[in-house]
């Protein structure tokens, strides 16, 4: 992945973070930026990365 797609992750990130962050559970926002970025880094869409952090926070509470 290049440095500039890279550099645009944070802010894809944050961007559907706004999205999750109104019905979610207490959270840190890092692990949902962290496995968002992650998920896309591995070529997932946006809607894919998405489901992707909102699973793994709500694997981790469990």
């Amino acid at each position: 992945m290049d440095t500039t797609t890279l550099a645009g992750l944070p802010r894809e990130a944050e961007e559907q973070h706004g999205r999750y962050e109104p019905t979610a559970p207490e959270h840190h926002r890092a692990d949902w930026y962290a496995a968002f970025i992650e998920a896309r880094r591995q070529g997932r869409t946006p809607e894919q990365a998405y489901r992707d952090a909102s699973a793994f926070l709500e694997a981790a509470r469990r």
